[in-house]
């Protein structure tokens, strides 16, 4: 059982559960509650679109490490599952299971609030992350761009779901309130952070994964450009994601800018100083474990961000 818990990443699934959670519970109800739309969503189609997201997720796990079985024996043998303990017959009969559940279930959602857009992306994305792992992932920034593109959806597919719902049930007085505006332009926030700080961990991922990446002739960012070139780019990202989470923080949110503000100390404290600390780890790192800390770091980044919901519910 322990070894199939790894093979899904039940930590991450686990994260992304809360990411889901929080954007439901502490982004999208309080801007639904200020237009006194209580709880429009009901508990359990809100259950069954986390569930999808987890699904599809897990399937993207399993069929990453179908397809990685040779790059892995090579960057982190120690880690190794399928061909390990796991044949790879098996794998691949829980990824056709995780999928066709999470496709089955989507549809379901899509079609309760009868927002076909979701049904197309419930059925695309486990398409795009088959061709990541199968090809795309060796390709020069496509794999990371998906990988960071499917990081980016589960606040979206929320506001949408929440969109549709009410779209569904009060079209008479939708066109005239802006809360569908204001749901996509929280969580919009919160998906492109997810984005940008998914697209450097996964690059620093490829400089920690070089060795197994030349054995196999990936064309990822630091095969082609080096590795200079390569932390060269990812300090442009990482001070690109710190000035828009200063622009978010500072400008967008009306909060008083004073030190005082608990919005102003998590922002300095919470992000921009851990994005400083990634900094430092990147140009320190030499080896495969350097890279290893710096990814981590970024992935606790990530999770504060999702923390941050918690100080804007209050401007709500």
């Amino acid at each position: 059982m322990k070894d199939w818990l790894r093979l899904i990443r039940w930590q991450n699934l686990l994260f992304l559960g809360i990411v889901v959670w929080v954007m439901e519970k502490w982004v999208c109800v309080p801007i639904l509650d200020s237009v006194r739309f209580y709880e429009v969503l009901p508990w359990w189609l809100f259950w069954l679109l986390l569930l999808v997201v987890v699904l599809t997720a897990a399937a993207g796990y399993v069929i990453n490490d179908y397809f990685d079985v040779k790059i892995d024996r090579i960057n982190r043998p120690d880690r190794l599952i399928v061909t390990q303990t796991i044949s790879k017959e098996q794998a691949m009969m829980l990824y056709r299971i995780l999928v066709l559940a999470g496709a089955l279930l989507g549809l379901a959602v899509a079609w309760i609030v009868r927002d076909w857009q979701l049904a197309l992306v419930f059925l695309i994305v486990p398409g795009l992350l088959w061709f990541y792992s199968s090809s795309y992932k060796r390709q020069f920034l496509l794999g990371n761009l998906i990988i960071s593109f499917s990081s980016a959806l589960p606040p979206i597919l929320v506001a949408q779901t929440n969109a549709a719902y009410l779209y569904l049930h009060y079209p008479e007085v939708m066109p005239y309130l802006t809360v569908g505006r204001d749901l996509f332009l929280w969580t919009g926030g919160f998906a492109l952070f997810a984005f940008l700080t998914t697209w450097i961990r996964e690059i620093i991922k490829d400089l920690q994964d070089q060795t197994g990446d030349r054995e196999l002739e990936c064309h990822t960012l630091p095969i082609i450009a080096g590795e200079m070139w390569t932390k060269i780019i990812l300090t442009l990202l990482i001070c690109g994601t710190a000035g828009l989470i200063c622009y978010f923080g500072f400008v967008l949110i009306p909060f008083p800018h004073t030190w005082g503000s608990l919005s102003t100390r998590y922002v300095v404290l919470g992000l921009l100083i851990p994005l400083a600390c990634e900094l430092w780890l990147l140009w320190a790192a030499k080896i495969p474990s350097d890279y290893r800390h710096a990814q981590m770091l970024m992935k606790f980044i990530m999770f504060l961000g999702v923390l941050y919901s918690f100080v804007i519910l209050r401007t709500l």
